[in-house]
């Protein structure tokens, strides 16, 4: 799991590449509940590359992007949003595997 350390560098992987953002914070319960699956889902996934966005950090870029609740995904390939799971309720590792396989790119 990649986690950027500026702006500028999120950026780079919205413009490019086959990406799965997945939007966090320390103080959510939800997220925590879902990191400890999240090598097991990314190793399902080679297609994809995992950033992990705080979205206490990164706080414009969750309201651009209507991110109101979390833990969320976001799938942006090349410039082009193709899936978002994206609510305010625990996501348990079928679900963010099952929303993967889903995403049309």
């Amino acid at each position: 799991m990649i986690i950027p350390n500026s702006v500028e560098e999120l950026a780079t992987y919205v413009e490019k590449g086959r990406n799965v953002f997945f939007f966090t914070a320390d103080w959510c319960g939800d997220c925590s509940f879902i990191k400890p699956a999240m090598p097991e889902i990314e190793a399902a996934h080679p297609e994809y590359t995992f950033i992990e966005v705080d979205r206490d950090v990164y706080i414009d870029v969750a309201i651009e992007w209507g991110i109101m609740g979390i833990p969320s995904f976001v799938v942006i390939e090349d410039g082009k949003e193709t899936g978002r799971l994206v609510n305010k309720l625990r996501k348990t590792k079928e679900e963010v595997t099952a929303f993967l396989t889903n995403v049309k790119g």
